[in-house]
């Protein structure tokens, strides 16, 4: 998204506003795919820019990774009403969780930065996990009146589930594939109990 200039800036130029979105967004990739810390030279590369231009935009790897991160966090917290009107509730559930997971691996690439700037103040501290929770509240309420999802869930416990299937699963360097099994667990836990007693029927016949 664009950004916009600080009181008594000038807005950026469309030129520069593209390099500056390019840059993120080539970040957003290279951060997700990483295992490790990131060179600011190769996203530059990537990005098609010079390393000046990264650094016009970006002055340090904090400011870099906090653009970074706010755009995962926007882009996976306000997808929850598009899914809803696309699929039932427990289908929207389950594909939220998919966003959810990819903004934890985006994070992987940049988590040790994330942390020093937090703890030094140089990154603002996000309310992450109330941003998330109501997210995840907007689909259990939808579920709850749809009849797909119990009405007796607290959202910050299902982000509490979820967060720890994250935590585990990346600690054992477990697969993609032991994800999505936790995440279809969670959600057949706060579906009706007699649903997810008929789709684990139906699931045992097939």
């Amino acid at each position: 998204m664009p950004q916009p200039a600080e009181p008594g800036e000038r807005p950026l130029r469309a030129d520069a506003r593209r390099n500056r979105e390019n840059l993120v967004a080539v970040a957003r990739a290279v951060f997700a795919a990483a295992d490790g810390t990131v060179a600011l030279e190769g996203i530059a590369r990537e990005a098609g820019v010079g390393i000046g231009t990264l650094y016009r935009h970006f002055p340090t790897r904090e400011a870099l990774v906090e653009a970074v991160y706010a755009a995962e966090l926007d882009a996976v917290t306000t997808s929850a009403p598009a899914l809803l009107e696309e699929f039932p509730p427990d289908v929207a559930l389950r594909a939220w969780l998919d966003n959810y997971a990819k903004f934890t691996a985006t994070k992987r690439g940049m988590i040790d930065t994330l942390r020093a700037g937090w703890a030094s103040g140089r990154i603002t501290t996000p309310t992450t996990r109330e941003r998330i929770t109501a997210a995840i509240g907007t689909i259990l309420t939808a579920g709850a009146e749809a009849g797909s999802l119990r009405g007796d869930v607290d959202p910050d416990d299902v982000t509490a589930i979820v967060l720890g299937a994250f935590l585990s699963t990346a600690a054992n360097s477990s697969t993609p594939e032991q994800t999505g099994r936790l995440l279809d667990l969670v959600v057949d836990a706060v579906r009706p109990k007699s649903q997810s007693q008929s789709q684990s029927q139906s699931q045992s016949l097939s």
